[in-house]
């Protein structure tokens, strides 16, 4: 295996495939680590210590641990999913987007210019939904909030963040896809997993 891998680092194009998918995949990771502005990251961390087994915990695991962190990419590329399912489902039942999908490269060009503003749209309302419990969450110990100055300014700020990092991971998913190695989305999704798998490994280990 090690050696094929070798092998295709010699063809100078997929090299730079790999190169280029590397590189992006590894701008997601140094994303999932800037925390939302205002967020005290301490009180996260002991709010969110005990969850590793519940919804949060395996919505966490898909994003890499960017949603217990408040990070900016928070969201992940969940929004972009959810709005892609909505269009296959508006597929099944409305004229308009069945004949899309029968148009084939031009209505896939519309059919994905929808999904974009559906992600917009869907990471915008999340992320006030984030803002929100943000905003509620206290230390069980220490009883401090997660959020140093909640209120409407917070919420503003928060919704920007978390939409802008949403629409830019999608993105660097769409830049993998074409200039890279492989369905971007998916290895966005794989690579979140991977980065929290030794946590959950040793998680269950103790």
């Amino acid at each position: 295996m090690l050696h094929t891998f070798l092998n295709c680092l010699k063809i100078p194009d997929l090299r730079r495939r790999i190169l280029f998918t590397v590189g992006l995949l590894v701008v997601y990771r140094i994303g999932g680590q800037i925390t939302v502005p205002g967020v005290d990251v301490t009180v996260l961390r002991e709010y969110f210590s005990g969850t590793g087994n519940t919804l949060f915990g395996i919505y966490d695991m898909f994003v890499g641990g960017a949603f217990t962190r408040g990070t900016i990419f928070a969201l992940g590329i969940m929004p972009y999913i959810s709005a892609s399912i909505i269009l296959q489902l508006l597929g099944a039942v409305i004229p308009y987007f069945q004949k899309l999908q029968r148009e084939g490269q031009e209505g896939q060009k519309k059919i994905t210019q929808y999904t974009r503003y559906g992600t917009v749209f869907l990471a915008a309302a999340q992320s006030y939904g984030v803002s929100f419990f943000l905003s509620t969450i206290k230390g069980p110990a220490t009883g401090m909030g997660a959020v140093v100055n909640p209120g409407i300014g917070f919420t503003l700020q928060t919704i920007l963040t978390i939409t802008t990092g949403t629409i830019f991971i999608m993105w660097l998913g769409e830049q993998i896809t074409e200039r890279g190695i492989g369905n971007g989305i998916s290895l966005i999704i794989f690579i979140g997993i991977v980065a929290e798998l030794p946590f959950a490994i040793r998680s269950e280990w103790r």
